[in-house]
């Protein structure tokens, strides 16, 4: 029995294969230019061939073991079928088909982040990085993003955020406050009130026990001196304020100052200086004239 090779080149068999490759129609090739295209099926055709060489293409790349070489030009051959991609289908619009590009997917880092792709010339989608390609050198770096700065915020920042509310002006406007201090101002208004009608009353009393001549008994006085040594107290605590702040409006001198009989003797002194100079100078002018008489020298 022959094997497979030996009736693949038998004459029918090529016969046969002949035949079938001459039915078939030529290989169409894609146009170089999208412009070249006038049927919007043949358009769309020429997209799904150039999105099924990226999807090949993308597959390969994600092999870190190509090595640095393969994958930049993987890449490269990458965004050059996306560009083209890019051109047939602003040409499917022209026709009147779809649009595509709304639906496009977008670049992600590492982390499957959705990043910007900068491209300068603002035409078509800019240079992009798949699967084992982002990890390249020089490529990583792209992807990281930068330390954000936290900004000192200056004076007039702090200021800017400061309104009436900050100082407490605005605590009373919602009612808040009112509410929850109100029972407490009752309570203490109520305990202050009986603190001075029992104190009135010990007084009212006391008055009455001295003018009638009885004994006053020890709680009334232990109340009624407790009271009078708190007024001592507190009048001697304002003495002590007062001096202290007398104290600090003193004038410190850290030089010594001279007294009254110092000034006069030192002025007494500045006169004395003053006639000696006066009296000098008259000497010394007259010396002159008479030096010039002896030498018969002129003025």
């Amino acid at each position: 029995m022959a094997r497979n090779e030996e009736k693949a080149q038998s004459m029918l068999n090529r016969f046969i294969t002949l035949k079938a490759e001459e039915k078939k129609k030529p290989k169409e090739r894609r146009p170089y230019l999208a412009s070249e295209c006038r049927d919007l099926a043949e358009a769309d055709k020429w997209r799904q061939q150039i999105m099924r060489e990226i999807g090949r293409k993308v597959a390969e790349i994600q092999n870190e073991g190509l090595g640095e070489h393969r994958l930049r030009d993987l890449n490269d051959e990458i965004n050059k079928l996306i560009r083209e991609k890019s051109h047939w289908e602003r040409r499917i619009v022209e026709l009147g088909g779809p649009n595509y590009t709304k639906h496009s997917a977008k670049m992600t880092d590492l982390d499957g982040n959705i990043v910007d792709v900068p491209n300068p010339s603002g035409r078509g989608p800019g240079y992009r990085y798949f699967g084992a390609a982002k990890k390249l050198p020089g490529v990583r770096e792209l992807f990281e993003k930068p330390p954000e700065l936290r900004k000192r915020r200056t004076r007039y920042d702090i200021y800017k955020r400061i309104d009436a509310s900050y100082y407490g002006y605005r605590d009373d406007e919602d009612g808040v406050l009112e509410r929850v201090e109100a029972p407490a101002e009752v309570k203490m208004r109520a305990e202050v009130e009986e603190e001075w009608r029992r104190m009135e009353e010990i007084r009212r009393e006391a008055k009455k026990a001295v003018k009638s001549g009885e004994v006053v008994s020890v709680g009334v006085l232990k109340d009624l001196l407790f009271e009078e040594e708190e007024d001592v107290v507190e009048e001697e605590r304002r003495e002590i304020e007062r001096e202290k702040i007398e104290k600090e409006r003193e004038f410190v001198v850290h030089v010594p100052l001279p007294d009254e009989k110092e000034i006069e003797k030192m002025v007494v002194e500045r006169k004395k200086m003053e006639l000696l100079k006066k009296y000098a100078t008259e000497d010394l002018v007259q010396e002159q004239n008479e030096a010039k008489a002896l030498l018969n020298i002129q003025r």
